[in-house]
């Protein structure tokens, strides 16, 4: 389960925090990817581990040391995820790959679902999956995903792909996941 975290000053929107993760914790056993899109991280890091957090991703865009979070996120053994804005180029993943379990690359500017696929982000896929090599490393794709688009993006190197609105917008979201899905 995907869950995005945001704070109303990294990007505009604001969402949910760790007290709402470990409330929903109770509830199943499935993997929370939980995607904090927050500035600062490092002082929450250990309330979303203790919330019940099964991965954890920051940006290489916040102002704190990135290095540090990803060795505390480590420290609580957690898998640790990096994620890039569409802005970002790929190779800044380069800094990272020997110690990140999860790149996730933005296709729409994070903030606000419902966004349209920002289609020159598939070259970025291709680069990132060319970085990651024989790399046991997932590659994430978040931001318009919908029934073509995620052909486009598998076919470009992703393997998990994050749906919002697709999902929500539909009234069987068991079919519109078994399409996505391919």
């Amino acid at each position: 389960i995907h869950i995005d975290v945001m704070d109303g000053h990294f990007v505009p929107n604001i969402t949910m925090g760790p007290d709402v993760v470990k409330s929903v914790r109770k509830f199943t056993k499935k993997i929370f990817d939980v995607h904090l899109m927050i500035d600062p991280v490092m002082k929450y890091i250990p309330e979303f581990v203790n919330s019940g957090s099964d991965i954890i991703t920051i940006h290489h865009e916040i102002d704190e040391c990135v290095t540090d979070a990803i060795k505390l996120i480590k420290k609580y053994d957690r898998k640790v995820g990096i994620s890039v804005k569409p802005s970002t180029p790929a190779k800044v993943i380069e800094k990272y790959i020997d110690d990140v379990d999860l790149i996730l690359i933005m296709t729409v500017e994070p903030g606000f679902g419902g966004q349209s696929f920002m289609y020159d982000q598939i070259e970025k896929i291709e680069k990132v999956k060319y970085l990651i090599g024989e790399r046991k490393i997932d590659i994430e794709v978040d931001g318009g995903i919908d029934i073509d688009t995620a052909k486009e993006v598998v076919k470009a190197g992703a393997d998990i792909l994050v749906s919002g609105s697709t999902i929500f917008k539909c009234n069987n979201y068991n079919q519109i996941i078994r399409d996505l899905r391919g």
